[in-house]
């Protein structure tokens, strides 16, 4: 029944994977029912890294004394980003928003100093799309 195919192709696994690998199509067919995502518009952005983590650090200074949180590598406007943040990330009035000093370095750095809040600046930016 196989007499015009090699004996070899068919017993070796790594042609017959190779052979199936090549139908296959390159792209997926659309799902219906799921909408394209809308693309967020804000008058700041800011690119994941190369390892696709968004670029928020933690900065431990003066023996443990001293907490920042670094949000680098802003582009556009950086001041609608500090507002943002300030009117955003706690409450106004409560102990956090209070302790929490924003500055911005380079226009392109924002440095939040008071507290270690790299987990809720990290969980702020991917529910806004980042």
């Amino acid at each position: 029944m196989f007499k015009s195919f090699p004996s070899r192709l068919l017993v070796t696994p790594a042609r017959a994977a190779r052979f199936y690998a090549q139908t296959a199509p390159t792209t997926p067919a659309p799902q219906p029912g799921t909408a394209a995502p809308t693309p967020v518009r804000y008058p700041y952005f800011i690119p994941r890294n190369t390892r696709g983590s968004i670029p928020v650090y933690t900065d431990i200074r003066n023996a443990g004394s001293k907490h920042q949180t670094l949000i680098r590598n802003v582009e556009g406007n950086i001041d609608a980003l500090v507002a943002d943040l300030r009117k955003e990330l706690f409450e106004p009035g409560t102990p956090e928003a209070d302790r929490m000093k924003i500055q911005t370095i380079r226009s392109k750095h924002v440095v939040l100093s008071g507290g270690l809040w790299k987990t809720e600046v990290t969980r702020w930016l991917a529910l806004k799309g980042f």
